[in-house]
């Protein structure tokens, strides 16, 4: 992975207005991903991760700095950037089918027939094993079934990255763990570039290629950038046993809790 980058973000800086005056969010923020990607973003509440994450989505635009995308500026959201939420955000009123079609229909509806648009929803299904449910709206099937189509939802736009905020941080170990494994098979798969919001440890070595660890907020950066060189395929329970993976955890937590000890802030 050291050819030209998929996403480009130079001397990047967010600071929001607030009635008690300015705020800074993010400062001095430097991050390359190359295709095929995948980096975590790992730090303590009010680091900034997920407003981060926001920039690249182009869900808020930041006050310094430049973000390229495939060497275009990032101005708004757009469908070469998929996003999954901690909430898996579906329409309750549309079947998990429906939820999917939207956003392919949204992608490619001006230049694709309806055979087209109705395979594309269908595989993305299949991909994270959902096309049994295609009928079903969202009461209807587990928190971590929403998640899948939540996912599929959007892979199916054949975005240039995925961008997921703690999208398994509301689901029960035990479902969390089985959607770790099939996120990595979908990128295996897919070969999509992804940049994911976490705050668990153990998720970020798993999954990454890369974790970024931010420092604490207010005025947050990048503190280091961890390089994980674990081998792909990865099996959990091989990885536990495994002494690098032992030693990026370590590594990570060293970082977390001895060098940027989170030390909550309460009120005057």
């Amino acid at each position: 992975m050291n050819g030209k980058p998929i996403l480009d973000i130079q001397d990047v800086g967010m600071t929001f207005q607030t009635r008690r005056g300015p705020f800074t969010a993010l400062r001095d923020i430097h991050l390359t991903m190359q295709p095929g990607e995948f980096v975590a973003l790992i730090g303590h509440s009010g680091c900034g991760k997920s407003t981060l994450l926001n920039l690249v989505a182009g869900l808020t635009t930041p006050t310094q700095g430049v973000m390229l995308l495939a060497d275009r500026e990032l101005k708004g959201p757009g469908p070469d950037r998929g996003v999954v939420f901690q909430n898996h955000s579906l329409l309750p009123w549309l079947s998990c089918h429906d939820n999917v079609h939207l956003a392919v229909e949204r992608v490619f509806g001006d230049k694709e027939s309806t055979d087209r648009l109705h395979q594309r929803t269908m595989a993305a299904l299949e991909l994270v094993g959902m096309g049994h449910a295609v009928h079903k709206r969202p009461h209807e099937i587990s928190g971590g079934m929403k998640q899948r189509v939540g996912i599929a939802r959007a892979l199916a736009m054949e975005p240039k990255m995925l961008l997921m905020d703690e999208p398994f941080g509301a689901l029960d170990a035990l479902t969390r763990a089985k959607l770790q494994d099939e996120l990595m098979r979908i990128v295996a798969t897919t070969g999509a570039t992804v940049m994911m919001v976490t705050h668990d440890v153990d998720e970020a070595v798993l999954l990454s290629d890369r974790i970024v660890m931010m420092t604490n907020g207010p005025a947050a950066t990048i503190g280091e950038i961890l390089r994980v060189d674990l081998p792909r395929p990865r099996n959990r329970v091989e990885m536990v046993e495994d002494r690098h993976y032992v030693q990026y955890r370590k590594e990570v937590i060293d970082f977390l809790y001895t060098r940027h000890q989170h030390v909550e802030r309460t009120a005057a």
